[in-house]
């Protein structure tokens, strides 16, 4: 188990500055190939927002020298498997296959880093607008809670901090989305000096060099990346939202500004996040959906980025109990835990439970493949395994408390989710 947590690679930087990170394990017989472009919805605009994510859509579309939809098809063909993800700070591209294709999958990826642009039409841009906002229907407007996360967020953040608007972004931006916007965005973000890629499994050092050399040591930076610079947001007061929706029961959600990523707090506040709601004898869940038993459910998480995190709460009620009960008994238990601490076990079962569900996602290669990338990113150390797990081992009880009381006693967002009249 220790190899896992302390792993061998070789790293370098190509002339265009192209991150490359190489992890050998020749017990698998096959390969991944994980590729982070550093720009998520936080690098976007106010009325340009989306065209990340749209990206992660678009890059499946062809380039100049791979045919709209055969990306798919030739990873699909070879056995292999393939998708893309977005978030607040980086797009990520992956690929599985059996490791004789490793050289397509280069290719493939440095095709569309390239010479994604030749291969751009208006046809394809309206197709994907289509897609995206069919997309937002389904899983925002028509979905139950749909609008509550970007709700929360747009009113966690001020209008023009970068974490303020949904990944996916808003609709009218979507629609709006013109050619010009589409190549600005892709010159600015998507190249070598932007990108990091990482190729986990079983190949050779040598010939794995060899091809990315080959394919990507051609690709020019088009721009200077541009920077953000933003001041930290800070809540003036608390504020309290309704959102009316098309939903049975009401919902509760409790939203503190917090720490970033690997910041000094944030394994601190993912402990925090354990004890109150982690398991059936954490402190939430066992108060109010057990002893109490005024809640269907109860989870708390530390949502960190780049920039700083959040920690929330968010809870549904049984029928027939108001928000304004679930609300009070919830920062009792908080208001508990201050003076009370926490014990040794729940600080022991917290951390182990961290680490096992750490340890046994780094099995599948695919997660492996990607953590070293979060890490080449965040921390510029592929290997910070060890390092990050000790985050959560060096956290003491006085530590819990301690954030406890830096983030949750200041100003919080409170959004109410209503159900319609009509329900």
């Amino acid at each position: 188990m220790i190899n896992v947590l302390n792993i061998e690679y070789e790293k370098f930087k190509l002339n265009n500055n192209l991150d490359v990170v190489l992890y050998q394990d020749k017990s698998l017989p096959i390969v991944a190939v994980n590729i982070w472009y550093k720009v998520g919805s936080a690098n976007e605009q106010k009325g340009k927002t989306g065209l990340a994510h749209l990206f992660e859509h678009m890059m499946f579309q062809g380039s100049e020298h791979v045919p709209k939809e055969m990306h798919f098809r030739y990873i699909q063909e070879a056995g292999g498997t393939l998708n893309g993800s977005t978030s607040i700070d980086r797009t990520n591209f992956y690929e599985s296959v059996p490791s004789t294709n490793l050289e397509m999958v280069l290719w493939l990826e440095s095709d569309r880093m390239g010479y994604f642009l030749p291969a751009l039409s208006q046809e394809k841009l309206d197709n994907q607008i289509g897609v995206v906002s069919n997309e937002r229907r389904q899983n925002y407007e028509n979905q139950p809670y749909g609008l509550a996360w970007e709700k929360l967020f747009s009113t966690l953040y001020p209008e023009n901090y970068p974490y303020h608007w949904p990944t996916i972004g808003w609709m009218k931006d979507i629609e709006n989305y013109n050619l010009e916007d589409v190549k600005k965005f892709f010159n600015a973000f998507y190249s070598p000096q932007n990108a990091s890629l990482v190729i986990g499994g079983n190949f050779e050092f040598a010939e794995a060099k060899d091809l990315v050399e080959s394919y990507f040591g051609n690709i020019i930076n088009k721009t200077e990346i541009p920077k953000l610079n933003v001041k930290p947001p800070k809540l003036t007061e608390s504020n309290k939202v309704i959102l009316k929706d098309d939903v049975q029961l009401p919902r509760l959600y409790l939203a503190w500004i917090s720490d970033k990523a690997y910041g000094n707090d944030d394994a601190k506040l993912d402990i925090l996040a354990d004890i109150l709601t982690g398991s059936k004898n954490s402190r939430l869940y066992k108060k109010l959906l057990i002893d109490k038993q005024i809640a269907q459910d109860v989870s708390a998480f530390q949502y960190s980025g780049n920039l700083n995190g959040a920690f929330i709460i968010v809870a549904t009620p049984k029928p027939g109990v108001k928000l304004d009960v679930l609300k009070k008994e919830i920062f009792n238990q908080i208001n508990f835990l201050l003076k009370s601490g926490i014990t040794k076990g729940e600080l022991r079962r917290s951390v182990n439970s961290y680490k096992s569900s750490f340890i046994y996602s780094l099995q599948n290669l695919d997660n492996l493949a990607n953590q070293i990338n979060n890490y080449n990113c965040f921390l510029n150390e592929p290997n910070s395994f060890i390092y990050d797990i000790g985050r959560y081992e060096k956290v003491t009880g006085k530590d819990v408390i301690s954030v406890t009381e830096k983030y949750l006693n200041n100003n919080f967002v409170e959004l109410n989710v209503m159900p319609n009249k009509k329900n």
